[in-house]
């Protein structure tokens, strides 16, 4: 490695320690600010949307069947459906969305 890659290192890990353990030192009591608190709340939910939707689109061969089975899902979702369930009607919708478009 060169000696840019080390420095390069060296600062992401500052940054990276920084991002964590900041928070940690400067916020010592309960947050009571509502706003902050549903935002807070919502983060990890927001992430795994943000990490999952792309790589629902891009599994598949075309990216219309992997919107087509995202649709699917989020229908069966709503009126209920188990976990179990919505994995089979996304598997579904995209073996009937590769064979015929």
């Amino acid at each position: 490695m060169t000696h840019n890659a080390y420095i390069y290192i060296i600062v992401m890990a500052l940054a990276t320690c920084l991002c964590r353990v900041l928070p940690l030192t400067l916020i010592r009591k309960p947050i009571e600010n509502r706003f902050f608190n549903s935002f807070l709340y919502y983060v990890p939910y927001v992430t795994l949307a943000v990490m999952t939707f792309p790589a629902i689109i891009n599994a598949t061969q075309s990216p219309i069947a992997g919107a087509a089975a995202l649709a699917a899902g989020i229908i069966a979702a709503w009126f209920g459906a188990s976990l179990y369930r919505v994995a089979i009607a996304c598997c579904v919708m995209v073996l009937i969305a590769e064979t015929f478009v």
